[in-house]
């Protein structure tokens, strides 16, 4: 790595090895060739948390806000990704998905989800229970949305591949190095790890779960962390499901609810669910953070979210504890399935941002300071996005430099 201008380590300091963070990097790297750039990764390689724990689908685009950062990242971010996997001999497959309304107080969400992808540019069919049958033998609807868009690929291979395109690029990984405190100041940033202190023109936080313990938002809000809990389906099971089966999502919610997805791999999944984690890593319940669980009841945005959404929160954990019941969830679109063809499978933990008055932040959220880039929300769509959210914040990084 050459040597950082004005007497800093290096120009920009990425704190996060997940799919944003190397992205960033990366492109900071495209764009300017001469900049140093360092990512540091408290884990012992990227992609530990949400990049590695997830269905591994390359979103279309259908479910977001026209006009949002989602909806405008997307289509580009999901080229560029595509684009990146096929320079680096990535596997990534084009199976489709279809959405299913199980019956008719379903269809008029259904149809809003057709008009909101053609909002967002998305091409989908709305298909009848013939062809969703042709499609899915064993699946349950009155009818589907059919989106052709949607693939499939294993992000955790993703990262690799862009960290090891960071390194070619004369950037640095450097895994199992804490970030503790970050120090803006007049003109450098201070980072300190448990090994040693870095100083960087600017830094770019992708910190991910601990985001905003490691720099604070500017306005109200904090990070609340989700467990998403899958199964998999049984090897008997799997021909039951050949693509990716989503049930119509519930639209107070950014979450899209039990599906199923065919992985790149071969394999089912089934999940996830969305349930409070009592740790920003809670990937079990026995995982316990008296810290996270003291800040979440005394924040009044947290306590304003839980009084509005507790029946559904409580059915959520029901789900969590009860394998039955989840099994149920999954029975509402495939009836075949059977409690003893779901497998346990890793969780995984979103990162999701509430704003003051208890509101999920249901877009991409990056705050800005002088020198520091916040990345405070991103969620799925993030992964499919990823190497378009690198770009847009390796732009910001290089006006940072250039003052």
């Amino acid at each position: 790595m050459a040597p950082a201008s004005g007497g800093t380590d290096c120009d920009v300091l990425v704190v996060g090895a997940g799919i944003v963070g190397l992205a960033t990097a990366r492109a900071l790297l495209v764009r300017l060739p001469r900049a140093t750039a360092v990512v540091l990764e408290k884990e012992n390689r990227p992609a530990l948390h949400q990049s590695g724990r997830n269905s591994g689908v390359i979103h279309s685009g259908i479910y977001y806000r026209p006009g949002s950062a989602k909806a405008g990242m997307i289509k580009a971010g999901r080229e560029a990704l595509t684009s990146f996997c096929k320079e680096s001999g990535i596997e990534v497959a084009w199976p489709g998905k279809v959405v299913v309304a199980v019956d008719e107080s379903e269809l008029p969400g259904l149809r809003a989800l057709h008009e909101r992808a053609n909002a967002n540019g998305v091409d989908v069919e709305e298909i009848d229970t013939r062809r969703l049958r042709e499609r899915e033998p064993h699946v349950r609807g009155r009818a589907a949305l059919l989106v052709p868009s949607t693939g499939i690929v294993d992000f955790a291979e993703v990262c690799r591949a862009l960290a090891a395109d960071v390194a070619r690029r004369g950037g640095v990984v450097r895994c199992s190095e804490t970030v503790l405190a970050v120090r803006e100041e007049r003109a450098s940033v201070v980072v300190g790890t448990e090994d040693r202190i870095w100083t960087a023109a600017v830094v770019v936080n992708c910190a991910g779960l601990q985001a905003d313990r490691l720099v604070p938002t500017k306005g109200p809000g904090r990070i609340v962390p989700f467990r998403g809990e899958f199964y998999d389906l049984a090897p008997r099971a799997e021909h039951l499901i050949r693509a990716l089966v989503y049930p119509v999502p519930d639209p107070r919610f950014p979450f899209l609810g039990v599906h199923l997805t065919r992985t790149i791999s071969g394999r089912v999944h089934a999940g996830p669910n969305a349930v409070l984690a009592l740790a920003r890593e809670g990937y079990t319940w026995r995982d316990v953070d008296g810290r996270e669980l003291v800040g979440l009841a005394r924040d009044p945005g947290f306590r304003h979210l839980a009084r509005c959404h507790w029946r559904m929160g409580a059915a959520e954990i029901y789900r969590s504890l009860s394998k039955a019941a989840f099994t149920r969830a999954v029975q509402r679109l495939v009836p075949e399935v059977s409690r003893a063809d779901l497998v346990a499978a890793p969780a995984g933990v979103r990162a999701q941002a509430i704003n003051a008055d208890g509101q999920l932040v249901d877009d991409f959220w990056i705050d800005q300071s002088e020198r520091v880039v916040n990345v405070l929300n991103a969620p799925s769509p993030a992964a499919t996005a990823s190497l378009e959210i690198g770009r847009h914040i390796a732009e910001l990084a290089a006006v940072k430099l250039a003052m």
